[in-house]
């Protein structure tokens, strides 16, 4: 049997991010993937390494790669309006759940269930699901800090609204407050600093 869920997520590249704010480079669906699945990685070595924890660190890289893959589908909807009430977070909720069950029926049926606990929540990897969110915030900020850094202000109240938030996650999430402290002040500097 012919399967297009491949060749459907390859789309990824084509899906900007941010689309409401003024970017001084564009970001790829594809892009924002790829940091979060490293960064969500890095939480669970964290957690495991300092805290002791158990983490599928593979599995939340997985959960980060697929994490917004139903915004193929969906196009990436703004934190403001999805967020607005929980109305419609809950009515977008099932609109994203009804189109990551339209692309993992795109899978063979054989591998199908491989692919169910990257796509939807398992209590086996709740602790892993809190870290890809948490990872889909510091990959905002990261944003908010490379706009900030070339001047654009477009980004000032996202980074002030994500700050915000990633200092709650920090409070019940040690892996976080550790990657905010000693990872996220990197990313404000030049290449030259960097090296």
């Amino acid at each position: 049997m012919e399967s297009n869920f491949f060749a459907t997520v390859a789309r990824m590249k084509y899906i900007e991010r941010w689309a409401l704010m003024r970017n001084t480079r564009p970001e790829t669906l594809s892009e924002h993937t790829l940091e979060v699945s490293m960064i969500a990685h890095a939480l669970c070595v964290i957690g495991n390494v300092r805290y002791g924890k158990q983490l599928d660190a593979n599995h939340a890289a997985m959960v980060g790669m697929y994490h917004d893959a139903s915004e193929i589908i969906t196009g990436d909807m703004p934190t403001p309006i999805k967020y607005y009430n929980p109305s419609i977070k809950e009515a977008f909720k099932s609109i994203e759940d009804e189109a990551n069950n339209k692309l993992l029926a795109q899978l063979p049926e054989d591998i199908k269930a491989e692919y169910q606990s990257i796509f939807f929540k398992d209590e086996t990897h709740a602790y892993e699901w809190k870290l890809v969110k948490a990872a889909d915030k510091l990959s905002a900020m990261i944003k908010c800090l490379e706009e900030e850094k070339t001047g654009n202000r477009e980004f000032v109240k996202a980074k002030e609204a994500t700050e915000t938030s990633l200092r709650k996650l920090a409070c019940e999430l040690p892996e976080v407050a550790d990657f905010m402290k000693e990872c996220l002040p990197a990313y404000s500097k030049t290449l030259d600093e960097l090296n």
